[in-house]
């Protein structure tokens, strides 16, 4: 389903899976993030982060996928760290089956070396766990958890609300509804070209 004018898909993927390797897409947004900080008056290098998760549907061929019990799907899982504003900041893929806590708790390695300005995080009670925090701690994160309220009805709660428009966010893109890659990487990459171009759209359109 290319353009006419593009060269045979097996030299298009060639060269995306060289741009994946290189993580040039991670880099773009990266730099588009920090671009679009900067041009709302807050710091090029965020200092919170808040941490989440969303489990999508994958298709049956792939074998890196599993089921989520409480969300009663089979597929992978997003664990995202944003920053105050919602911006992506760190993603990482897993199998569906995985709990929110054991998938941050990679998230923490890459955002200590990605982001190492970030102490202050921000979670759901799903991250109220004692190998999460002990993480944490260990590398120097404070872990906030924003309780659930008690009350009936919507509750627009802290922070959790940033971190859930930036799931609305990615869910913009049809290719990023459901997650049609055989490869984690080429996944991820998908997400950071999806934000990419959201903060592109943004700096250039203010």
């Amino acid at each position: 389903m290319l353009p006419v004018h593009f060269p045979p898909w097996q030299t298009v993927y060639w060269w995306f899976r060289r741009f994946v390797r290189l993580l040039l897409f991670r880099t773009i947004h990266d730099v588009a993030l920090m671009v679009d900080r900067e041009r709302a008056g807050r710091a090029p290098a965020p200092s919170a982060a808040i941490l989440d998760s969303q489990t999508v549907k994958a298709p049956a061929a792939h074998g890196s996928r599993g089921f989520d019990g409480a969300k009663k799907t089979v597929g992978r899982k997003r664990h995202i760290a944003v920053d105050t504003d919602g911006r992506l900041l760190m993603v990482g893929l897993t199998t569906a089956d995985i709990s929110d806590s054991a998938g941050a708790q990679a998230i923490l390695d890459a955002l200590c070396r990605r982001w190492p300005w970030v102490k202050h995080l921000f979670a759901d009670g799903a991250y109220d766990r004692r190998q999460m925090l002990d993480k944490a701690a260990f590398l120097d994160f404070v872990l906030e958890i924003v309780p659930r309220s008690d009350a009936p009805g919507f509750q627009n709660l802290p922070r959790r609300w940033v971190v859930e428009r930036t799931f609305g966010w990615l869910t913009r893109y049809r290719r990023l509804v459901r997650d049609y890659e055989a490869r984690l990487d080429v996944s991820e990459a998908m997400i950071y070209a999806g934000m990419s171009s959201s903060l592109l759209r943004r700096i250039t359109h203010p």
